[in-house]
């Protein structure tokens, strides 16, 4: 989409004359071109599929599993895309991996907040780099809480917990987590080039309005930040006020300090330091990087707790010994995992987070924690979406690999064409990875693709 430039209002261009980085004459011609650009960052555990299916141009130096496309394609209508082989995500925003390498590096047992997370994109991050961690994703907005259940279901990652809460409920979790990632809600100047809306919608009063809430989102939850622990705040805002000043407040309000993160100068990335207390912030400019407008920041929590903080724990329900036993006949699961049950239906967590998630339970709504596996109906399972979507092998189950066509039409909740000798449920897959559950019966296929998931548009299959 091309826009002229008289649509960037006034006020922003003169805002950020005296910010580092900023070169008008480019900023806006980049703004003015119609050139697109697309990133995706593929999923660990869901990586082994061909990158030539969707013409992958290069890699995005400061993530190891992001990569730059030759040109959009239609996700709707990719398999990949529904079966969480990869996520579409701003290659800017990917650069917090880059600052958890620096700052975390290998020690990824960490218990990680990511406080406004939907719809996803820094979740499943978080999620790919955390692998042995605990990850709660937390969005206060019902539906866009709704947005973020599906995503992570198709991550397919069990450590996982997604909360539907205000950031002030979080105060009540002192000295929680290990790291804390606010993707603060903004004034979105950064996303001109993508959202049209989003300069219609942008005014000084509006870069004002936000950052107060930012301030208040960052005092509200910054307590349940451990001693010795990582915040990381970013925005997809340009503004000073909303960034730097926010930067500024932060070190004048809480014992934190500032973290300084490596560049390479190839990569076009400006840091930048607060006027008053000089700490460092990271700007992204699309005439400068490949990438959408962009603010990040990392700071380091210094020890000041002596005492640790005593939490009450809520007691999950527990399975029946018969609902148990059929669990175990259709999955023999390890020592690793924590089963409990949630509406009904058997849930499937990591052993070791047992108690985490039962503060977690005392404390917070909770709309999603781990994998669901499915909920038992007499002396039969029926296995959840989650299950096939997850990282669990099934090697002891049968599964067709289908092609596109075929892909698109279950992914459509219509009828597969599939020939199919024994009954029962087996999976479908695309190039290897999962798509979901069939159950093949006497005379006919059952689809059991999420209803509320399905493709819609009819011509797909022409």
């Amino acid at each position: 989409m091309r826009y002229l430039r008289f649509v960037i209002p006034q006020q922003l261009i003169q805002s950020l004359q005296n910010i580092k980085g900023f070169k008008e004459d480019s900023f806006l011609e980049t703004h003015q071109s119609s050139t697109q650009i697309t990133s995706i960052r593929i999923n660990p555990i869901k990586s082994n599929w061909n990158e030539s299916l969707l013409n992958i141009e290069s890699r995005i130096p400061w993530c190891n599993w992001g990569r730059y496309l030759i040109e959009r394609p239609s996700f709707t209508f990719d398999p990949l895309f529904h079966a969480g082989a990869y996520y579409v995500q701003e290659a800017s925003s990917m650069f917090l991996w880059q600052i958890l390498q620096q700052t975390v590096g290998e020690n990824t047992q960490k218990k990680v907040l990511d406080l406004c997370a939907a719809p996803g994109g820094k979740t499943t991050l978080l999620a790919s780099y955390f692998v042995n961690g605990l990850l709660i994703s937390n969005e206060v907005i019902k539906q866009r809480a709704s947005v973020l259940v599906e995503n992570i279901t198709k991550w397919g990652c069990n450590n996982v917990v997604v909360t539907n809460n205000d950031p002030k409920d979080f105060k009540k979790l002192s000295h929680f987590f290990d790291v804390i990632v606010i993707d603060a809600p903004c004034s979105g100047s950064g996303l001109f080039r993508k959202d049209k809306n989003a300069i219609d919608e942008w005014s000084e009063d509006n870069v004002n309005l936000c950052s107060q809430r930012q301030q208040r989102i960052i005092a509200d939850t910054i307590d349940s930040l451990n001693d010795d622990g990582l915040f990381i705040y970013s925005t997809c805002s340009y503004s000073k006020q909303e960034n730097e000043d926010v930067l500024d407040w932060i070190k004048e309000t809480f014992d934190l300090e500032s973290v300084q993160i490596n560049l390479v100068d190839e990569w076009g990335i400006i840091e930048t330091q607060s006027d008053s207390y000089n700490a460092f912030g990271y700007r992204f400019y699309p005439d400068k990087v490949k990438g959408e407008g962009f603010f990040v920041a990392a700071f380091k929590k210094n020890n000041q707790t002596e005492t640790k903080t005593k939490f009450k724990e809520t007691i999950l329900q527990k399975p029946l010994k018969s609902e148990l036993e059929i669990v175990n006949s259709f999955l023999n699961l390890n020592d690793d995992s924590y089963l409990f049950k949630q509406n009904e239906f058997v849930r499937l967590f990591p052993k070791e987070y047992q108690q985490e998630l039962q503060i977690i339970a005392s404390y917070l709504y909770i709309k999603k924690a781990g994998i669901e596996f499915g909920i038992v109906k007499g002396k039969d399972l029926i296995p959840s979406h989650e299950l096939a979507m997850s990282f669990i092998d099934f090697n002891h189950l049968p599964y067709f690999n289908l092609n596109k066509e075929q892909s698109l039409q279950y992914l459509g909740k219509k009828e597969v064409n599939i020939d199919i000798n024994s009954k029962g449920w087996a999976l479908v897959k695309f190039e290897g990875v999962t798509l979901g559950w069939i159950k093949a019966l006497q005379n006919r296929i059952n689809n059991y693709y999420p209803i509320e998931w399905r493709i819609l548009k009819e011509n797909l299959y022409k």
